[in-house]
């Protein structure tokens, strides 16, 4: 294998790269900023403007590209945030709607970027995947009624209290 290897993630946004980075920079641990490349006279974007910023968060390889305005983020594109315990979700959810994030269903935000992300407690997906039909019930009902998710209730639905 060569070090070109692997994959990068590249998110288009319209003048905001260097921003998100920044931020997502400082939401997740084992992150921090990389190369920036900018436009020359040739363009397409103004000469000397932001074309990409290079970063890693939480580990993963990104690339934000200044594109402009032609294409943004939807709901068909999340990032799963898999939370060992209430105090993660917690955190990742109020970090990631700071600022003019949307809240939404079932674990799902968009940060102010308009990016999509899946808050999720690791325990929940053990819980929905139960060979017990009925346990997997009560839990994915309970998770739908739910914002931001909280495992106690969740946890209550599973034992069917």
């Amino acid at each position: 294998m060569s070090s070109t290897d692997g994959f990068t993630t590249c998110l288009w946004f319209d003048g905001q790269a260097e921003e998100a980075a920044g931020f997502y920079v400082s939401v997740f641990k084992n992150s921090q900023l990389g190369r920036v490349t900018r436009y020359g006279d040739a363009g397409p974007g103004e000469g000397g403007s932001v074309m990409t910023v290079e970063f890693t968060a939480n580990g993963q390889k990104f690339v934000g590209l200044n594109g402009g305005p032609q294409f943004t983020f939807s709901e068909a594109v999340s990032f799963q945030i898999l939370c060992a315990d209430q105090a993660e979700v917690d955190h990742y959810w109020g970090r990631l709607t700071e600022g003019g994030g949307e809240e939404g269903p079932c674990g799902w935000l968009k940060d102010r970027f308009g990016l999509s992300w899946q808050v999720v407690p690791a325990r929940l997906i053990e819980m929905i995947g139960d060979p017990d039909p009925e346990k997997a019930a009560r839990t994915t009902r309970t998770m739908m009624s739910m914002g931001k998710l909280d495992i106690a209730p969740l946890e209550r639905a599973y034992a069917g209290e």
